[in-house]
């Protein structure tokens, strides 16, 4: 019988608030047709702009309360924010990001938001914990995958939430993530959907280095 890892037991206070989208937003992991609406009047077409502005950059993730505590953003780097909080006096550290880009298979299916975290938390003597949040329950007694390069990572699951099944790997994974340039997470729907998250790792060294400094 698999041991419940630390990582299961931080996961929801970081999400258990924040990163849930409300129940009248949420819609079912399915083929249901959306509920018809009343006819909308088309709004008359806007004059293109003589040179289209430059695309704004995706906003970063931002992570829940915890416990009641706000994380403090410690820094920004590329695609990752590090930050800090100290959720019943004990403090935990992670870098946190959203996908660069999803796909699923059948296309377009509704999903909850997507994360990446990589948490250290010095009273639990842990450190760069990996943690996926996919944004759907997983297929029970199914694995997910991490690709970092060449090399493949399994993932068990649970719910909406993966970690490394071997954790002697973690350690080489997040190496190879640190000179990475993405990592790409596939899974499978408790209804079948197929997922692929491709995680940008830019700025994922700095980030750790930033948590480490701050989570000795």
């Amino acid at each position: 019988m698999r041991i419940q890892r630390l990582g299961e037991a931080i996961l929801p206070l970081l999400l258990a608030v924040a990163f849930a989208v409300p129940a009248s937003a949420q819609q079912p992991d399915n083929d249901a047709a959306p509920a018809a609406t009343a006819p909308v009047k088309k709004p008359k077409p806007k004059p293109k702009p003589a040179a289209a502005a430059p695309e704004a950059a995706a906003k970063p993730a931002t992570p829940p309360p915890m416990g009641g505590v706000k994380p403090t953003l410690l820094g920004q780097y590329g695609d990752w924010g590090a930050y800090a909080a100290s959720p019943g006096g004990k403090k935990v550290c992670f870098a946190i990001a959203k996908p660069a880009s999803s796909e699923t298979n059948p296309p377009n299916r509704p999903r909850n938001p997507t994360f990446m975290f990589i948490s250290t938390r010095p009273a639990d003597k842990v450190t760069n914990e990996v943690s996926i949040i996919i944004g759907y329950p997983f297929k029970p007694g199914t694995e997910a995958s991490v690709d970092v390069g060449s090399t493949n990572y399994a993932l068990y699951t649970q719910q909406d939430g993966g970690w490394i099944k071997n954790a002697t790997e973690e350690a080489q994974m997040v190496d190879a993530m640190r000179g990475g340039q993405s990592a790409v997470v596939k899974g499978t729907s408790a209804k079948g959907t197929e997922s692929t998250d491709n995680f940008s790792l830019r700025g994922l060294s700095q980030a750790l280095d930033r948590v480490a400094q701050d989570c000795k």
